[in-house]
């Protein structure tokens, strides 16, 4: 996990994505074009949350997120992604 010094606005969260799968259950190599985008990741750093909704969700927690939710960043070399809230489906 990351040691970030970012800290997110509002209701924002920055995601740590989890890596793509590189073979399949049957040990087949899956090519870098073919890869899927993950879906899953650990939360990194949120923000305060809003006047009236306190965040639901913690740094260390992994989560699920939509496939195409949140924006995508590099900081230090890593990785990131930072989203809303409302974007994370569930905490696994």
């Amino acid at each position: 996990m990351a040691n970030l010094t970012i800290k997110p606005l509002a209701d924002r969260v920055i995601v740590e994505p989890a890596a793509a799968e590189t073979t399949t259950s049957s040990g087949i190599i899956i090519p870098d074009t073919a890869q899927e985008k993950p879906q899953k990741g650990i939360v990194v750093a949120v923000g305060n949350g809003k006047k009236d909704e306190p965040m639901t969700v913690g740094v260390g927690d992994t989560v699920l997120y939509g496939k195409y939710a949140g924006t995508e960043f590099k900081y230090e070399g890593s990785d990131f992604l930072i989203m809303r809230e409302s974007d994370i489906l569930a905490i696994i």
